[in-house]
């Protein structure tokens, strides 16, 4: 058997089940960075431009000639530039001058990613919490550190562990939390296409694995008001 065919094969045999691989890293082949931005674009354009051209679409077209262009930048400078680790956010953090030893939630965090079984829109919100062992950080760096790992192709459930690594790692502490609930555009438009479902996914660290604790952040987010 070709090895295509065996590539068909074990596809098929998966089927739309959301497979995730066993990493909390998101899986990035060696040498990905090799090639600088502006070559992806034009290769990226190259390829898009072949997608819709075999779906049988005229790219003579006015609206559709400058569509391959405007999506190849848009993987790479926008959607999916969260890849690169060039564009991750710096995370100073300050000293905690004023004690403040309670929890901080940033909550309702707007957040944009896309499903990397089906490359289709996942759109919700981020409710990210953390307890100071002596480090602050900025609050729009929580904001630019839940956009950057959205801003690949994703898992949520990946997604909300790496938000929670990263800031453990920036504040010096396990005691950090997050919460997702977003909706897939894989469930709302296609498939079983039910658009009133969204995905909640959690990681607790540290005190917040604590019941006490964990309910006050879950009493401070309230989930069933935020989403519609």
């Amino acid at each position: 058997m070709k090895l295509q065919e065996l590539l068909d094969k074990e596809i098929d045999a998966i089927g739309d089940n959301h497979v995730g691989s066993n990493s909390e890293e998101t899986p990035i082949k060696k040498g990905a960075f090799d090639i600088p931005d502006k070559e992806k674009i034009s290769l990226i354009q190259e390829k898009v431009y072949e997608i819709l051209d075999i779906l049988g679409m005229d790219l003579t077209d006015d609206s559709l000639k400058g569509t391959p262009r405007r999506v190849a930048k848009m993987f790479v400078n926008e959607i999916f530039s969260g890849i690169n680790p060039k564009n991750k956010p710096e995370m100073s953090t300050f000293e905690n001058k004023y004690n403040y030893g309670e929890m901080l939630v940033e909550k309702n965090i707007t957040l944009y990613s896309t499903c990397e079984h089906h490359l289709l829109p996942i759109v919700g919100l981020a409710h990210v919490a953390y307890i100071s062992n002596g480090n602050v950080v900025g609050l729009s760096k929580i904001n630019r550190i839940v956009r950057y790992f959205a801003e690949r192709p994703q898992v949520q459930e990946r997604l909300t562990i790496q938000i929670v690594r990263e800031l453990q790692k920036a504040l010096n502490t396990d005691d950090v939390a997050c919460v997702i609930d977003a909706k897939h555009l894989c469930v709302n438009s296609r498939g079983i296409k039910d658009i009133s479902s969204s995905t909640v996914t959690s990681e607790f660290g540290g005190k917040f694995k604590k019941e006490k604790l964990k309910r006050e952040f879950l009493d401070y987010i309230k989930l069933e008001s935020d989403l519609k």
